[in-house]
């Protein structure tokens, strides 16, 4: 078994050590659970990554109903510049 070093703030360390006899526990175990959670893709994910994972199925969600951006879709520069006159 490997020994690793982590550095935290004194506020972080203390809450840490305080959570981990809440649960009956050593903050060493609480970050090797952690650890093997995360290489086991049982960590939940980020917001980033929840918001990432959200705007890519937007996006495909777009482009399974044929939707998007394209060229051919864009009004001509004489049918974006027609304008009733007043009267």
């Amino acid at each position: 078994m490997k020994n690793i070093t982590v550095s935290v703030d004194e506020e972080t360390y203390r809450l840490s050590r305080i959570k981990a006899a809440e649960a009956g526990t050593s903050l060493s175990a609480l970050v090797r659970a952690y650890l093997v959670d995360l290489v086991q893709g049982r960590v939940p994910e980020s917001r980033f990554d929840r918001l990432r994972r959200l705007q890519d199925e937007t996006i495909a969600a777009i482009h399974a109903r044929g939707g998007g951006l394209r060229a051919a879709d864009n009004f001509s520069r004489s049918a974006l510049h027609e304008r009733d006159a007043p009267s």
